[in-house]
């Protein structure tokens, strides 16, 4: 098996990934980089770039590969269009964020002068006028009517921050399948990274098979730089095999790959410290 240099850590997961499918299918064929140039339309060092992450393979680039080595095309491709929109997305310059308007503060209504009652003329066997008109000065109250309103807006303060501390929630809350009053489950969120954030493991055996409750997978294929929640699942199933793969933080780095590899070569797997199939089914038993 030949010794490949690690790929770049700034590298999207999604172009690592096709990069790992493209080595692993040269080294099963057992082609050297002089021999791909000599049966594909591409130069030795252009392979040297594509198959190190310094530059993506075009798409009939990865066609003639798979034709030379005896791959599956269609599945290459596949993998190969996800990439492209991973390789666009790293080189695109980040938009500035817009700037919020302020908001116009509230004016303060006035409160309206009170008019003043006109003296009715007495007549002859009627009320007095003293004791039928309203006090003079009276003045409508503003007061209860202000302290309402504020009491209004603490109160949709609060349920707003409680509803924004729930969903942000501790670290234990987020990933997984998450489920309704009714017990139906709802998609996981999807992953944000937030520097320095850990997350809870909790393994629990089903049928013989291990889970986090992160991630169901056991497809996924990832490799340095790979983050998410099958990231945060596998950092879980190795810490729970023995394998310390560090904080686990949803991101493939060093230390991560270090314990893939530990598990690996106990599990008598070439030690490439890159989760495929093989390697998952090594976490889950």
């Amino acid at each position: 098996m030949s010794r490949w240099k690690g790929l770049p850590d700034s590298l999207d997961h999604r172009v690592v990934r096709l990069v790992v499918q493209l080595r692993r299918l040269k080294d099963h064929s057992g082609l050297s980089l002089a021999s791909l140039a000599a049966g594909t339309s591409y130069s030795k060092s252009s392979w040297e770039r594509y198959l190190n992450g310094k530059k993506l393979p075009p798409r009939d680039a990865v066609r003639e590969l798979a034709r030379v080595c005896g791959g599956d095309a269609t599945r290459l491709l596949a993998l190969h269009e996800v990439a492209l929109e991973g390789w666009h997305a790293e080189r695109a310059e980040p938009a500035a964020p817009p700037v919020p308007e302020p908001e116009p503060e509230p004016s303060a209504v006035p409160d309206p002068p009170a008019p003043e009652p006109a003296a009715p003329e007495p007549a002859a066997g009627a009320v007095p006028a003293a004791a039928a008109a309203p006090a003079p000065g009276l003045r409508i109250p503003v007061g209860p009517l202000v302290l309402s309103a504020l009491a209004v807006l603490v109160v949709a303060g609060v349920a707003l921050l409680a509803t924004r501390t729930w969903q942000d929630g501790p670290a234990s809350g987020r990933g997984g399948d998450t489920r309704t009053a009714g017990g139906t489950p709802t998609a996981a969120p999807s992953f944000i990274h937030r520097l320095g954030e850990t997350f809870e493991c909790r393994v629990r055996s089903r049928a013989g098979v291990l889970s986090a409750g992160r991630s169901r997978t056991d497809t996924a294929i990832l490799g340095s730089g790979a983050t998410g929640w099958d990231v945060v699942e596998a950092q879980c199933l190795l810490h729970y095999q023995g394998c310390d793969p560090g904080a686990v933080d949803g991101i493939v780095g060093g230390k991560t790959m270090r314990a893939v590899k530990r598990l690996q070569a106990r599990a008598g797997l070439p030690t490439d410290g890159i989760i495929g199939p093989d390697t998952w089914k090594a976490l889950r038993r």
